[in-house]
């Protein structure tokens, strides 16, 4: 599945670890990407939505 928010675009971005003895790692921070069912142009349609779009209430589900 795909880990891009079909409304905002947000995806996953690169960082660090960092321990408390300061030794990094390289991790990914992973948007919370939910599949749902809404309404679009009329339609229903699955988009791949980010938690924070729908608590927004960017979209109408179905």
């Amino acid at each position: 599945m795909s880990k891009v928010c079909d409304i905002c675009g947000k995806h996953a971005v690169a960082g660090r670890s960092v321990s408390h003895s300061h030794r990094t790692v390289n991790r990914a921070f992973k948007p919370n990407i939910q599949r749902v069912s809404v309404v679009k142009d009329g339609r229903r349609q699955k988009l791949n939505v980010c938690t924070q779009c729908l608590k927004k209430g960017n979209l109408v589900r179905a």
